[in-house]
C-alpha cells in the first residue's frame, strides 16, 4: 500500500484533517512525506496505529504535551503513564461530583432560614464540642490552631516562619460565620467568601513561605458544611464505624491515587507532608466543599497531621468510640500522640451531635 493522502489518513485514523495539521505543526504526528510542490501531507499506513493512539488519548482528555511524552515511552511505561493520568482525572471528577452533590442538596432545600425550624417529625439537634492544641514533645513552638464553637469547628496547621499566625488568621476569617445571619441559599457563597478572605489574610502574613492547611465544619442546625484544604483531616464516627471524610491534598496522596505508591509505602515516604493545596505560600487555594447530614449519636473529629502520622487509625477509633464526652476525647487523643513520640504539633476538635434539650416546663405556681 502506498502513501495515504491526509483525507484518507484522517478517515482511517478517525482524526480530522485539521487535527492532523495541528499535530504536524507540534511535532506530535509528522507526515511520512510532504509534497514539495503542492505541500500536501502524505502518511504511511504504518502510522495508523500511532495516530489511533493519539486519537484515543485525546478522547481521554489528555493534553497534547502529555501525549507527546506517552508516545516516547515503551509499552509498560506508557501504560503506567495512562493509568496515572486517569487516576488523577478520576480524583478531579470526584471533587467535582462532591461539589455537584453539595449544590444539589443545598439548592433543593426550600426553607430559606439558616437553621430551619424542626417539624414535629424532626428531632432538633445541637453539637457539644471541645478543642485542644499541643506543641508536642519535639517542636519548640506550636503552629497549629484549633477552634470549637456553637457553629464553627476548625483545625489549621500552619507552616513556614509565619505558620502560627497564618493558621490563626485562616480560622479568624471564618469566625464571623458563628454570629452572622444568612439565608440557607447563600451558604455556599458565605463559605467561598470566607475561604477567599482566609487566603488573603494568610498571604498578608509578612513571613517567607507562610501558609496553612484548613479543615473546618459549619453547623447549620441539621447539617455540617465541610471546607477542607491541605492534609489536616475530618472523620465521623457513625454506628460504631470511623469514616475519613476528607482527602489529603499532598504529593504522596496523589501518587497513591495514581497507583504509583501503595498506602503502606506512602506512610513512610519522606515527602508525605509535601502539600499540593494549601492557603498561602503560592499553593492552589481551591478547597473541597461537602455537606454532611447529621444524625443523633454522630461524633466528628477534626485533627492535624500531628495525630494521624503517628497514631494508627485503629487507636484513634478506639479513643473516639470509648471516650466519655468531647473534652475527654481531645485530651486522650493528644496524649496518645505524645506517647507516640510527639514529633509534631497536634490539634484535635471533637463534636458530638446530640438531641437539643426541649423547652422547660413552666414552674408550678404556689396556691
Amino acid at each position: 500500500m502506498g502513501l495515504l493522502t491526509i483525507g484518507a489518513f484522517a478517515k482511517a485514523s478517525r482524526l480530522s484533517p485539521k487535527a492532523l495539521r495541528l499535530y504536524d505543526e507540534l511535532g506530535l504526528l509528522t507526515p511520512a512525506r510532504v509534497d514539495p510542490v503542492t505541500g500536501y501531507r502524505l502518511y504511511a499506513p504504518g502510522q495508523l496505529d500511532e495516530a489511533r493512539l493519539v486519537a484515543w488519548l485525546r478522547r481521554l482528555g489528555m493534553p497534547l504535551a502529555r501525549i507527546q511524552h506517552v508516545r516516547a515511552l515503551d509499552g509498560a511505561a506508557a501504560a503506567q503513564e495512562i493509568r496515572s493520568f486517569w487516576a488523577r482525572a478520576e480524583a478531579e471528577t470526584a471533587a467535582r461530583r462532591d461539589l455537584a452533590a453539595f449544590l444539589i442538596d443545598h439548592l433543593s432545600r426550600k426553607d430559606p432560614a439558616m437553621t430551619p425550624a424542626p417539624t414535629p417529625l424532626a428531632e432538633p439537634l445541637e453539637i457539644r464540642y471541645a478543642a485542644l492544641s499541643d506543641t508536642g514533645l519535639v517542636r519548640e513552638s506550636n503552629q497549629d490552631t484549633a477552634y470549637a464553637g456553637a457553629r464553627l469547628l476548625a483545625v489549621a496547621d500552619g507552616f513556614g516562619h509565619g505558620g502560627a499566625p497564618a493558621g490563626a488568621a485562616a480560622i479568624d476569617a471564618f469566625k464571623h460565620l458563628e454570629t452572622d445571619g444568612f439565608a440557607a441559599g447563600s451558604l455556599l457563597n458565605a463559605l467561598e467568601d470566607a475561604v477567599e478572605q482566609a487566603d488573603i489574610a494568610v498571604r498578608g502574613i509578612r513571613e517567607d513561605e507562610a501558609g496553612t492547611t484548613l479543615t473546618a465544619m459549619l453547623w447549620t442546625g441539621s447539617q455540617l458544611a465541610l471546607v477542607h484544604i491541605g492534609d489536616s483531616r475530618a472523620y465521623v464516627l457513625r454506628d460504631g464505624e470511623l469514616f475519613q471524610v476528607t482527602h489529603d491534598h499532598t504529593v504522596v496522596q496523589s501518587m497513591v491515587d495514581e497507583g504509583r505508591l501503595s498506602p503502606e509505602e506512602a506512610a513512610s515516604h519522606p515527602q508525605r507532608s509535601l502539600l499540593i493545596r494549601a492557603l498561602g505560600a503560592g499553593e492552589a487555594a481551591t478547597p473541597d466543599l461537602r455537606l454532611h447530614d447529621a444524625r443523633p449519636g454522630d461524633r466528628y473529629l477534626l485533627c492535624s497531621d500531628g495525630l494521624t502520622t503517628v497514631v494508627p487509625t485503629d487507636d484513634i477509633r478506639q479513643v473516639i468510640t470509648t471516650a466519655d464526652g468531647p473534652e475527654r476525647a481531645v485530651r486522650e487523643l493528644v496524649a496518645l500522640a505524645n506517647r507516640s513520640g510527639g514529633p509534631d504539633n497536634v490539634s484535635c476538635v471533637v463534636a458530638d451531635v446530640v438531641p437539643a434539650p426541649g423547652p422547660k416546663a413552666p414552674a408550678a405556681r404556689a396556691m
